[in-house]
């Protein structure tokens, strides 16, 4: 019995131990840690530039007893910053950028993304944070417009010139569009790799060094285009010239009209020329209060004429309109190949007087955080701020502080649509639907369709009726990726170039025999006038 005490409170020493140990490891590798469970006055700084009118709020997340940060007014500059207790070094290891939003509201047209700021040094203080402030990283979702993007900037030093420019990972993950809690995730390692979470999933992964992945490059290109190189004044860039030696034929002759009236046709038996399309209504009468001397000489109101509903059709016959045989527009001269073509002129190369080679970025240290926004909505709610040097911290943070809330949000989202009924079910399916066609947007091997894509997504989002025109669009934006890939790019291109005029050609035959069909048939009658 003895024994089993032992044991016990040995194994119980031992877990003590371990939780111990792995407590500490997280205060070791966590650099800062904002819950937002105690208010935020004292700890974090209102900007007190006259243009940051918006309102703080230390509120509970809706359906919690979480509290978070929340921008609680509409069409507002919000200001707030928190400062490090010291600078961090982003070129000593890994770093994870790490926090929470909730746009209880719904996504329409807010940011909601951090600054990561320089030291004061720099020319900036808390009171006068703004946004000009200088940074070193801006990381977090942004959607408004066309603009629909998890961001990730990297301001860096020109080791040339000096100037700081921003440097924005190309083809970033689109934002969640719910009204559900997010976490989102930056993780910067010593290789210059950049990886991007959305709830735990990684989205993006960028090297930073890599023109692919960033505009403009960090690393300038090693030649430029002469500046001072000038195109000759003799240099021919027309690859087609019109036919010199070409004469326009006798017979051509350029003041034919297009369309000529029909000859041949017939006015229809039964036709009623001396009856007018329109009659007075026999049934109105003048209004008792009708003042002619003020109001004009009274007129019935007209109607469409019984007369011309059974017959082809009233008034003045005329011929209808067909085109012209004899019709051929103006006359020009063939194109032939330029004798004197030299092809599309471009300055030559030459060494690029700002290149420069890095191995690894010149990272500012970060001293704050600052979140520094204009957005047209309210309800913005951010929580659970972490900077950390182990990406475990970050997933440890994930799992005990988002998940569980995510979940219970997720299934009370769920429980309402179920509710809801069949009208609701179509808004689940389109949800779905657009969750969907975010993350097939975000496949690197669609980043040159990707502004396409989001651009029909929102489409859809303000219109949900139109979900399935939006697949069919999508689809066919597949289609014609798919196409590509297997006849080539320039073949494909050059195949729609071909049908172009013939597409031109048959719907102007389709408009000319519409017209002349109409003109044939009884003109429809005008509707029926107000008093």
């Amino acid at each position: 019995m003895m024994r089993n005490r032992q044991l016990l409170s040995g194994l119980l020493l031992i877990l003590a131990f371990v939780s111990l140990q792995k407590l500490c490891y997280c205060d070791d590798q966590t650099v800062l840690y904002e819950s937002f469970d105690e208010p935020f006055e004292g700890r974090w700084i209102v900007s007190k530039n006259g243009d940051y009118e918006g309102v703080w709020k230390h509120a509970k997340s809706e359906g919690h007893d979480d509290y978070g940060l929340l921008v609680s007014e509409k069409a507002r500059k919000y200001g707030i910053v928190k400062e490090l207790d010291e600078p961090l070094s982003l070129k000593d290891g890994t770093v994870v950028l790490q926090y929470e939003v909730r746009f209880q509201e719904g996504l329409e047209c807010g940011g909601a993304y951090l600054k990561y700021l320089r030291p004061q040094e720099a020319g900036w203080t808390a009171e006068g944070f703004n946004s000009e402030s200088p940074y070193s990283i801006m990381f977090g979702p942004d959607k408004c417009g066309a603009t629909n993007k998890v961001h990730f900037i990297l301001k860096h030093k020109n080791p040339k010139s000096g100037e700081y420019v921003e440097h924005h990972l190309k083809f970033p993950p689109s934002v969640p569009h719910d009204k559900l809690s997010h976490v989102y995730t930056a993780i910067v390692k010593p290789d210059n790799e950049v990886r991007i979470l959305v709830d735990g999933e990684e989205k993006k992964k960028a090297n930073l060094l890599s023109g692919e992945d960033f505009e403009p490059a960090l690393i300038p290109d090693k030649t430029i285009p002469d500046p001072e190189d000038k195109k000759p004044e003799d240099w021919d860039e027309r690859a087609k010239i019109p036919d010199p030696s070409a004469v326009k034929p006798d017979d051509w002759d350029e003041d034919a009209p297009m369309e000529i009236a029909d000859e041949e046709a017939e006015k229809p038996e039964g036709w009623l020329d001396d009856e007018p399309e329109e009659v007075d209504d026999p049934e109105a009468t003048k209004p008792e209060d009708w003042d002619d001397e003020e109001d004009g000489m009274w007129e019935a109101p007209k109607i469409d004429n019984p007369k011309c509903e059974t017959a082809p059709g009233c008034g003045e016959w005329k011929r209808p309109m067909k085109k012209n045989p004899a019709y051929k527009g103006k006359w020009s001269a063939p194109l032939i190949d330029n004798p004197a073509y030299k092809g599309i002129w471009k300055p030559r190369d030459i060494p690029n007087p700002d290149y420069f080679e890095l191995d690894r970025p010149n990272y500012e240290p970060i001293a704050a955080i600052g979140i520094e926004i204009w957005t047209m909505q309210d309800g913005i709610l951010f929580d659970n701020m972490l900077i950390a040097k182990d990406e475990k911290v970050a997933e440890t943070y994930r799992q005990t502080t988002w998940k569980p809330k995510f979940d219970v949000e997720k299934e009370k989202q769920k429980a309402e649509e179920e509710a809801a009924g069949s009208a609701d079910g179509l808004k689940s399916y389109q949800k779905v639907v657009f969750d969907l066609l975010n993350k097939v947007a975000d496949i690197s091997f669609l980043s040159a369709y990707k502004s396409k894509i989001t651009e029909l997504i929102e489409k859809a989002e303000e219109q949900p009726n139109l979900t399935i025109g939006v697949l069919v669009s999508i689809v066919v934006v597949f289609f014609s990726l798919f196409i590509k890939l297997i006849f080539g790019g320039k073949k494909a291109a050059a195949t729609v170039e071909k049908k172009k005029p013939e597409v031109g050609e048959s719907s102007k035959s389709e408009d000319e025999a519409e017209k002349k069909e109409e003109t044939a048939a009884p003109r429809k009658r005008q509707p029926r006038r107000d008093n």
